[in-house]
């Protein structure tokens, strides 16, 4: 099941919160952002996994937090071209199928019993929420838990995901 949902993706009763990075990604917009002030060790854990094993983009990185929350990241953009502060380059469609394979047998993987998404990649990534919806229905409505599409930011705001 697959529901759009308006409200803020941190007040969610989901135990799996998803989003789309870039490797060696700053974290320095959006939910990115939000997700660094609040659990600052992952961005942390983030760098240390980039600069060990040099992911490329389609994977996948998770990361447990505090209260069994777990935050995969989908590095769906091409990494800056400079280490030092360059911006991530744009997301892509491929990268984001492959990524959203990855996350559904992580779900299955892990027994997950629901998802919170925000629209993929179509802030900073650039893409176009239509594209992104089809695949997010193709590669996500067959695991059989609730997954929540926040569609609408609204700040502090939890959404109903019943």
């Amino acid at each position: 099941m697959i529901k759009e949902v308006s409200g803020d993706i941190l007040k969610s009763s989901s135990r799996v919160i998803a989003h789309c990075v870039a490797p060696m990604d700053h974290f320095d917009n959006g939910l990115a952002l939000s997700l660094r002030e609040r659990f600052p060790a992952m961005v942390k854990d983030f760098r240390h996994y980039c600069h060990t094993h040099h992911p490329k983009p389609g994977e996948i990185w998770t990361w447990g937090g505090v209260g069994g929350i777990q935050i995969v990241n989908l590095m769906v953009q091409e990494p800056a071209i400079s280490t030092k502060g360059g911006h991530p380059g744009k997301a892509s469609i491929s990268h984001l199928e492959h990524s959203l394979k990855e996350l559904g047998k992580f779900l299955r993987k892990e027994g997950a019993t629901s998802l919170a998404i925000p629209k993929l990649a179509t802030g900073v990534g650039g893409l176009e929420w239509q594209d992104v919806s089809e695949s997010i229905h193709k590669h996500l409505s067959d695991i059989n838990i609730p997954v929540y599409v926040y569609t609408t930011y609204v700040k502090d705001e939890k959404a109903k995901e019943d």
